[in-house]
């Protein structure tokens, strides 16, 4: 039996991974001639694990995985580069929140589960 929570939120947490690696090789190619940021739209991969909560359709990945990374739009410098280092560590703090969200919030949901689950030692 799968929980439907557990797989949606393992799903927004690996779309927060995916986008997290993106920003991180963003910010790595800050200053390679002619680097495009890229990034994947968390919206849409979201909107893909709520068409499919309980994972029937494949694994938590698929949502990510039918989203492809795509060119952000930017200021392109001299060099053809258009990252900027503000707006890639403001995306990383906003993924960081939101992953931060979703694993606080499976925390918690899984304690209670657990606790649920529990013999009363009681026996009331």
């Amino acid at each position: 039996m799968e929980i439907g929570f557990l797989n949606f939120y393992g799903g927004v947490l690996n779309a927060g991974q995916d986008r997290a690696s993106l920003i991180a090789n963003n910010i790595a190619n800050a200053d390679t001639p002619g680097y495009k940021a890229t990034d994947i739209d968390f919206n849409a991969a979201i909107a893909t694990l709520m068409a499919n909560p309980d994972g029937t359709q494949g694994s938590q990945d698929s949502a990510t995985a039918q989203v492809a990374a795509q060119y952000r739009e930017g200021i392109v410098g001299l060099d053809g580069n258009d990252v900027s280092l503000d707006s890639e560590r403001v995306e990383a703090a906003s993924n960081a929140g939101t992953m931060g969200a979703a694993s606080t919030f499976l925390h918690q949901s899984t304690s209670d589960l657990v606790t649920a689950l529990r013999p009363n030692p009681a026996g009331n």
